[in-house]
């Protein structure tokens, strides 16, 4: 059965469009003040889980570099000397060659840089900020250095009796 079209489609070949289906102001708002919310409640916790993240990585690189001078010492049955300075937030192996560029001493471990951003609040292993490993990979104190990242903060604690690092 034959049904006529209404005008305005016979003028340009293509239906009407229904009436009402644009957003109004008012469902724009609406939107857009959800959103607002959202992401008043999502920005704060972003940031103190990267703070977290950013704490807890610094940490385990501390506790890499002291098992790597504690390792370095016994395996060359020399002494190894490791400093975790506070005023300047680096991690510094003291006069060791660097693994990959023969001739040059090895780089520091820049904690107030990329990724860690981090700083070292304090450091204190038996009244001064430096370790010292025998030949044995024994350390001549334990001690604890306290890292920071805005309001997350880690300690790394090398025993002494052991030689072994760890974070609490």
């Amino acid at each position: 059965m034959y049904q006529p079209r209404p005008n305005s489609e016979l003028r340009t070949g293509r239906p009407n469009p229904p009436r009402g289906s644009a957003f109004s102001l008012i469902e724009l708002i609406l939107v857009m003040t959800i959103i607002s919310i959202l992401a008043a409640i999502a920005v704060p916790r972003y940031g103190e889980a990267l703070s977290r993240y950013r704490v807890d990585a610094a940490a385990r690189r501390v506790v890499v570099d002291l098992d790597y001078a504690r390792q370095l010492a016994q395996s060359t049955s020399a002494s190894v000397s490791i400093r975790i300075h506070s005023g300047n937030d680096r991690v510094r192996l003291i006069d060791i060659p660097n693994p990959d560029y023969a001739g040059s001493s090895h780089t520091d471990t820049e904690l107030w840089s990329r990724p860690y951003y981090a700083d070292v609040v304090s450091s204190d292993f038996g009244g001064d900020m430096m370790v010292i490993f025998d030949g044995y990979g024994v350390p001549d104190t334990g001690g604890t250095a306290i890292l920071a990242v805005g309001t997350q903060t880690r300690n790394v604690v090398l025993d002494l009796d052991s030689g072994l690092a760890g974070v609490q």
